[in-house]
């Protein structure tokens, strides 16, 4: 299409107004035309010459329509970009297989772990006791009445800081060799209202394990040292105190023992009591 006869369309186009009188005089003239002679005419009512109205109507329109779209392709330019529409593709239906029920059920519930703790008794659960060695047995104590004993010396002594109501008890052993097992026990005789207040050693107190006890008339203090440490060479104290009842206390009946085992395997064990 040439560009002149685009422009005389756009010109026409936009000088063209549409005579509506025209057009209304135009229905009616057709609606009173006369009939053809000797011709009965049929009864009509009201709704076939509404219909025939709505009719031509509907048709001038429809022309006045096609005309408006004839100018308006004509006036479009052809060499613009066309649009294409994407139209996605009909999904195929499902299969009645994929219908007829829902998934099947996983085995674990959905937002909760994949496994759960194993349910099991205090007797599975709780780890074997490993069987101690010889070595890691600590001695027995042996009624020791010698204050010397292979690398291992003793002594017992109340110590000066005692008084008329309170009381310290210690005991003094001297090793020559390291030793890789070690008990020190203090029997306190119960000479009235004798009571524990407390205890202490030189060795770090991390590598034995302490209890305190009122056993046969004695309150008696037991150190052991734990498996796996050892005593070093050198001189040590370990000490239990006590309250007492009031005046001077008799110590004579208060006995001390010290047991234990060397590097090498070999027993040793002194003992005494507190002059």
């Amino acid at each position: 299409m040439s560009e002149e006869l685009r422009q005389r369309l756009r010109e026409a186009a936009g000088t063209h107004r549409p005579d509506r009188e025209r057009m209304l005089a135009r229905i009616e003239r057709g609606m009173s035309e006369p009939l053809t002679a000797g011709v009965r005419p049929a009864r009509r009512g009201p709704a076939a010459g509404w219909a025939r109205v709505v009719g031509v109507t509907a048709g001038v329109a429809g022309v006045l329509a096609v005309g408006g779209f004839a100018v308006g392709a004509a006036l479009r330019p052809d060499d613009g970009p066309r649009q294409t529409v994407a139209v996605s593709p009909t999904p195929d239906p499902p299969s009645p297989a994929a219908t007829s029920h829902g998934p099947e059920p996983s085995a674990t519930p959905t937002g909760r772990p994949s496994h759960s703790a194993p349910r099991t008794d205090d007797s599975a659960s709780a780890p074997a006791t490993p069987s101690k060695s010889a070595d890691d047995r600590p001695p027995a104590v042996p009624d020791a009445s010698s204050t010397s004993d292979g690398p291992l010396w003793s002594d017992g002594s109340v110590d000066p800081g005692s008084n008329d109501y309170w009381g310290q008890s210690d005991v003094t052993f001297r090793t020559k060799e390291q030793l890789s097992a070690l008990t020190v026990e203090l029997k306190v005789a119960q000479t009235g209202a004798v009571a524990d207040t407390g205890s202490w050693r030189s060795l770090p107190s991390e590598d034995f394990t302490v209890s305190v006890e009122e056993r046969d008339g004695f309150l008696v203090y037991r150190w052991v040292l734990r498996p796996g440490k050892s005593v070093p060479v050198g001189e040590f104290v370990f000490a239990g105190q006590y309250d007492h009842a009031d005046g001077g206390r008799d110590a004579s009946d208060d006995t001390y023992t010290v047991s234990a085992r060397t590097g090498a395997g070999e027993p040793a064990a002194v003992g005494g009591d507190f002059e």
